[in-house]
């Protein structure tokens, strides 16, 4: 009885220091922003990368665009407004000056009609490694 207790302290001490070690070798944890919407929603659109730019403040970010969201990282894509947000330009163009990863998904390309050629600069074509290798903390995910 007395090892039990013994293991379970050792047990215990050792989940408590687990997290204090991780957070003094200084990792970031990760926020992976997920965009379904372009202009066809363009709350969602330019919520999401609000909050990249919010969240890029501290962590490490990617967004990875797919579905209809597509038609926001297209060369000749509208610029998209919404009430208070600043434009989907004005946020794609300081996210990448925050070294922020941009992503778009290449079946979502083909589905649309389109090619890697039509994506702006600065945008990604998803790659699937990128996806755990761009932080070395925890992932959070928002879905918009």
């Amino acid at each position: 009885m007395k090892r039990a207790l013994v293991l379970f302290s050792v047990f215990c001490l050792a989940a408590v220091l687990a997290p204090s070690v991780q957070a003094g070798d200084n990792v970031k944890d990760g926020v992976f922003i997920h965009i379904s919407h372009g202009s066809d929603d363009p709350h969602r659109l330019l919520m999401a990368l609000n909050m990249a730019k919010i969240m890029a403040d501290d962590h490490d970010v990617l967004v990875y665009i797919d579905i209809k969201g597509v038609d926001a990282v297209l060369k000749d894509s509208p610029d998209i407004t919404y009430s208070h947000f600043p434009s989907s330009r004005a946020q794609f163009g300081a996210l990448l000056k925050q070294e922020v990863t941009l992503m778009v998904c290449p079946g979502c390309l083909k589905a649309a009609g389109k090619s890697k050629e039509d994506v702006a600069d600065g945008i990604q074509i998803a790659d699937k490694k990128a996806f755990f290798d761009f932080t070395k903390g925890r992932i959070l995910t928002l879905d918009y």
